[in-house]
């Protein structure tokens, strides 16, 4: 086991808008006092990688092969490149001997996944799978009053950027709710019903998934990109009990029916409120340490590789119920 005080040399690959932020939390650890260096990012336009190397003290490259033909110490990065290409990258990085934290989804496929699984098996690699919505304050507080999920209503509406368009919104930003949500209610899935439909990409912008789990639980997903106002949040029924958890304030509210008064009583006497103990925390913050502790102690991560790869094929099950449904209602001919 490697020593706590062990300094871990750490590089960024892919430092477009969220590369950049792993970039900069890696700095923000080291003059926290964490024993973590950030010596290099690469990305695939010099330019960009010599700006960002500039603002966080360190050096830009062109490849992986540069950064660790340069710096051979690198022991862990953050895979940040676009989804096609994390299966080659983590690749190299991993057959090198360096840990990986690789964004979600982890792959473009489960054969991809699978393939990423074996070689972190294979050459015994730290590798964690970077759905950070995990670390989401709300999120940890909610996990102990957890007991039967039966019904769940999530959102997530985001405005249009013009990053992460070669995936559709399934991919983009529902598959932090699909793993979440696959977290809590821990039951395989029976059955899915989706539509979505494309509005300023290519892709599918806008999703509605109703998704029936083995357990008897629903959950009812609707995720966007082309919305004029930014939502994420996440409800559930459960016996006796109604969780409401808004990722964005990083807060969670409880609504109890009967029990032992604990909490405060809401409209309804009935009811008690209470709203669970949370620490405000930049999730992507809490993410890098859980992985950067993984890293130093050779501990299997809290979201490894088998959980991107269940919320993987949950979102690509999800793709094809839209492509169904778009061929059943002939939505091609509706868009002409």
């Amino acid at each position: 086991m490697v020593s706590s005080d062990h300094l871990i040399h750490v590089a960024v690959i892919g430092v477009g808008a969220f590369g950049r932020n792993h970039a900069r939390v890696y700095q923000q650890l080291a003059k926290e006092g964490a024993r973590v260096r950030l010596v290099g990012v690469v990305d695939s336009d010099p330019s960009r990688a010599d700006a960002v190397a500039g603002e966080f003290g360190c050096r830009g490259f062109g490849s992986v092969e540069q950064l660790l033909t340069t710096h051979s110490e690198v022991e862990a990065a953050s895979v940040a490149v676009p989804t096609v290409h994390h299966l080659s990258t983590a690749g190299k990085l991993m057959e090198a001997g360096v840990d990986v934290l690789i964004e979600k989804p982890i792959a473009v496929s489960l054969a991809e996944a699978d393939e990423l699984i074996r070689m972190a098996c294979e050459r015994k690699r730290v590798a964690q799978a970077g759905h950070l919505e995990r670390f989401n304050p709300a999120v940890r507080a909610t996990l102990p009053v957890i007991t039967r999920p039966m019904f769940f209503e999530v959102h997530r509406l985001s405005v249009f950027t013009p990053r992460s368009l070669d995936i559709d919104v399934v991919l983009d930003l529902m598959i932090h709710d699909l793993d979440i949500v696959l977290s809590f209610v821990n039951s395989p899935v029976k059955e899915i019903r989706a539509v979505g439909l494309p509005i300023l990409s290519s892709k599918v912008d806008i999703a509605n998934v109703r998704i029936e789990f083995d357990s008897g639980c629903i959950a009812n997903f609707t995720a966007s990109r082309v919305s004029t106002e930014l939502v994420r949040k996440l409800r559930f029924f459960q016996p006796k009990q109604y969780v409401s958890l808004d990722y964005g304030r990083q807060d969670a509210m409880v609504f109890s029916v009967g029990g032992d008064g604990a909490g405060a009583p809401s409209v309804n006497p009935q009811i008690q409120v209470a709203k669970l103990p949370t620490v405000k925390e930049e999730p992507l913050h809490a993410e890098l340490i859980s992985f950067l502790d993984s890293v130093r102690r050779r501990a299997r991560p809290l979201v490894d590789l088998e959980d991107g790869r269940r919320a993987l094929a949950v979102a690509l099950d999800i793709v094809a119920a839209i492509e169904t449904h778009g061929c059943k209602v002939r939505l091609e001919e509706l868009r002409r």
